[in-house]
């Protein structure tokens, strides 16, 4: 029993120090990145359903964004959400990938029309210029 209360009590202590870690190493981030952080994955959301309902879309994107949509609001995941930093990992490529494929096959305006947020986050997740 005191062997568990130990493994338990390290456990506590990783965590707590690990948030210290993530919080003094958040305030030494630009001001701005925060806010791109915390309102990505629901830009990523809105983003799928604007692209779910334009005509100029075709099917196949439609299904490869709501299956990154589907992926992002599932609570199963590759990756726990709870651990800091790489929770929202899995979370993050599977947009990514859904979101590339769709450029290739919309105009990107409609793509930049459709995510509510920044766009220079969206050309960055797309990769850049138009090809």
């Amino acid at each position: 029993m005191t062997a568990w209360l130990r493994a338990v009590g390290i456990a506590v202590i990783v965590m707590v120090a690990t948030w210290a870690v993530l919080i003094v190493l958040a305030r030494r981030l630009p001001e701005g990145t925060l806010k791109e952080l915390a309102s990505f994955l629901p830009d990523c959301v809105t983003t799928v359903r604007r692209l779910r309902r334009h005509p100029s879309v075709p099917r196949g994107a439609k299904i490869a964004v709501v299956i990154a949509g589907l992926w992002v609001l599932s609570p199963i995941d590759l990756i726990p959400e709870f651990l800091p930093v790489i929770g929202p990992l899995d979370d993050v490529v599977v947009v990514a990938l859904a979101f590339r494929y769709a450029a290739r096959r919309v105009p990107r305006a409609v793509l930049l029309d459709a995510w509510p947020g920044d766009p220079r986050i969206l050309e960055r997740l797309l990769g850049g210029a138009p090809g």
